[in-house]
């Protein structure tokens, strides 16, 4: 009888054993299965979260206006903006110094002005890697083809958090676009297709040769009463005063 006893202890033993095996694995796949749900929010939330915070900004009168260059075509002095979308001091000649350049010289048809986007500079090597701020350039050159080039221009200006902080990641950039009121379906097929990469690596390839050494930087250039080209390299967010006198001095040379 107590050898019965003895079986059956052993056997109810062996069951809560058993029990307690199982419920210590069931804890364990499920912590584990928690943790890797965890996980897969952390990496998939922020690329499915909605954006928020873009501010809508009203674009400043561009005459003439033809994808990244505004004026007429045949002024007798050409400026070319080397710029950066995340570079502080650009965005202060574009909200500052710009205006009054498109009031006294551009609407006159004296300036054809063309911006272009050379990438941050952390480094000098343009191909060392794209950057938020080459991301940026290319949307605005997709903005382009819908005629719309200068308007994605000044709300990526607007919409700046910092460098490489996040403030132009693919979906931030089509939440500026959709903003801008651009066609998303033919801005995502363009960005997508990196359709305008290359001629952003040429932007900043151009201005490196040319002796850029930072942003913003312009090249002025026109045609002396000689008929030679003279080329002239203005550095830093300079006051209209500054690109006042240049111009004032180059007109006067393109007509003597």
């Amino acid at each position: 009888m107590s050898n019965t006893k003895e079986v059956s202890k052993r056997q109810v033993r062996r069951e809560q054993i058993r029990r307690k095996e199982q419920r210590g694995r069931i804890i364990g796949i499920s912590l584990i299965t928690i943790g890797a749900l965890f996980v897969a929010f952390l990496i998939i939330w922020p690329n499915v979260k909605p954006v928020t915070g873009i501010t809508v900004v009203d674009p400043n009168p561009r005459p003439q206006a033809d994808k990244n260059s505004m004026g007429d075509p045949n002024a007798p002095v050409k400026i070319v903006e080397f710029s950066d979308y995340q570079c502080p001091f650009c965005e202060r000649f574009s909200a500052d110094t710009e205006p009054a350049l498109v009031e006294s010289y551009i609407s006159t048809g004296k300036v054809l002005f063309t911006y272009r986007s050379t990438g941050n500079w952390v480094s000098q090597n343009i191909n060392s890697g794209l950057t938020e701020s080459e991301d940026a350039a290319e949307a605005a050159y997709c903005a382009g083809d819908q005629g719309k080039y200068w308007e994605m221009h000044d709300m990526i200006f607007g919409n700046v958090l910092g460098e490489d902080v996040g403030s132009f990641t693919d979906r931030r950039l089509s939440s500026i676009a959709e903003k801008a009121g651009l066609d998303m379906n033919q801005y995502e097929e363009c960005y997508s297709s990196n359709k305008y990469r290359d001629e952003v690596v040429k932007d900043g390839q151009d201005a490196l040769a040319v002796g850029v050494q930072g942003t913003p930087s312009f090249v002025l250039t026109y045609t002396n009463a000689s008929g030679e080209e003279v080329s002239e390299l203005i550095e830093g967010a300079q006051p209209f005063s500054v690109f006042q006198e240049k111009i004032e001095a180059a007109l006067a040379a393109a007509s003597q």
